[in-house]
C-alpha cells in the first residue's frame, strides 16, 4: 500500500511542479523573447507558446518514465525517502531544461543585438556620393 501512496503524491507533486514551472516561465518569458527578436512580438507569442508545449510534453514524459521504482518502500520514511529522491530529480531536470533555454535564447539575443553595434574598427576615410 505504501507504494501506491508514494506514486500519487509522486504524480501529484511532479505534475503541479511541471505546471507551475511551465506557467512562471510562459508569463515571464515573454519579454525575454520580445527582446530577442527584436521586438517582434508575434514570434514571440509563438516560440514561447511552443516552447512551453515541449516543456510539458518532456518534463511530464519524463515523470512517467521515472514512476516505477524498484524499491518497495514499507514504512512511511521510505516514501518520504522515495519521494524525495524521485522529486529531487525532477527539479534537476527543469532546472536544466530552465538554464539550457536561457543560455539558447542569450545567444540568440546577442547575436541580434550584433547588428546595432558599432564597427569594430573605427572608419579612417569616408568616400563622398556621386555628385548628382
Amino acid at each position: 500500500m505504501y507504494i501506491v501512496t508514494a506514486y500519487l503524491l509522486y504524480l501529484i507533486v511532479s505534475v503541479a511542479l511541471t505546471v507551475w514551472v511551465a506557467q512562471t516561465l510562459h508569463k515571464n518569458g515573454l519579454i525575454f523573447l520580445v527582446d530577442s527578436f527584436l521586438g517582434n512580438r508575434e514570434l514571440a507569442n509563438s516560440v514561447n507558446h511552443l516552447l512551453v508545449v515541449g516543456f510539458y510534453l518532456i518534463n511530464l514524459g519524463y515523470v512517467l518514465m521515472a514512476l516505477a521504482t524498484p524499491v518497495r518502500p514499507t514504512s512511511v520514511q521510505a516514501v518520504i525517502e522515495l519521494l524525495s529522491t524521485k522529486l529531487g530529480v525532477v527539479m534537476l531536470v527543469l532546472g536544466a531544461m530552465h538554464f539550457t533555454n536561457i543560455v539558447i535564447f542569450s545567444k540568440m539575443r546577442k547575436r541580434a543585438m550584433l547588428r546595432y553595434e558599432p564597427p569594430p574598427v573605427a572608419p579612417q576615410q569616408f568616400v563622398r556620393p556621386p555628385a548628382a
